[in-house]
């Protein structure tokens, strides 16, 4: 299982959010270039990047920024944050982006979606943001009628590099039941599937890791706080899976 440390910037600085809310960032006084460095050097085969400033008005996030951290992390960046056209997705990706995420084009324009995964093959992964049952875009703010397990299969012969589902329920409030969602619909994909918010502690991982087509996970919060050192984290995401009990 990948483990993909997470970087969310707002403001030029390293934050993470309560309950996903823009206006009640926590922040973490470190140089987020320097982050991204420590976490290449800690052996990390991608990092994610979520600018929240692009997130609150697409077009308006940390460019030079974004540049740094991908021409100096070294390693690939999986950038999301406001995407909402084509030319912006070509854009990055010529900027040196890895991969991008996105979400609520993806919900509102489907066919641009498609474009960029034909054009760009294994670089575009689907957000998949799902609240009481139903998809949330424009950053968790807004909700959607569209099913999530329907959105998955929309995109299901489209050449995606993963499909990032976040059972935010789960993320504002852990349940015993929590892998429940992102166990049923990472069923209905065919890409990887990465799931987000449920990487508080070494035990979720090692949970997580044993959950049907679950590829990876990513970890923010808990490695800013040292609730994860990442040296453990991949670690546990590279080791074999132990046998598992068959139930009848």
């Amino acid at each position: 299982m990948m483990i993909y440390p997470t970087i969310e910037l707002q403001n030029g600085r390293c934050v993470s959010l309560h309950r996903g809310r823009l206006e009640e960032p926590q922040i973490w006084h470190v140089d987020p270039v320097a982050k991204a460095r420590e976490f290449a050097q800690a052996g990390a085969e991608w990092i994610h990047v979520t600018d929240l400033d692009g997130v609150a008005s697409p077009g308006n996030g940390h460019r030079q920024l974004l540049i740094d951290i991908i021409h100096k992390a070294n390693a690939p960046i999986q950038l999301g944050g406001g995407f909402r056209s084509y030319d912006t997705i070509a854009e990055w990706i010529d900027l040196g982006a890895g991969r991008i995420v996105v979400g609520t084009l993806a919900a509102t324009s489907p066919h641009i979606v498609k474009k960029a995964a034909k054009r760009f093959p294994d670089q575009i992964c689907l957000a998949v943001d799902v609240h009481k049952g139903r998809l949330m875009l424009e950053g968790w703010r807004s909700p959607s009628a569209i099913d999530p397990a329907d959105f998955i299969r929309a995109f299901g012969e489209d050449p995606l590099a993963a499909i990032i589902i976040t059972d935010i329920d789960a993320q504002v409030e852990p349940t015993d039941a929590e892998l429940g969602l992102v166990t049923r619909l990472a069923g209905h994909a065919t890409a990887p599937v990465i799931a987000r918010g449920l990487g508080r502690s070494l035990d979720d991982l090692a949970r997580l890791k044993y959950v049907p087509d679950i590829a990876g996970a990513i970890v923010g919060r808990a490695l800013f706080d040292k609730s994860i050192n990442l040296d453990d984290a991949l670690a546990l995401g590279a080791a074999a899976r132990g046998p598992t009990a068959e139930f009848v």
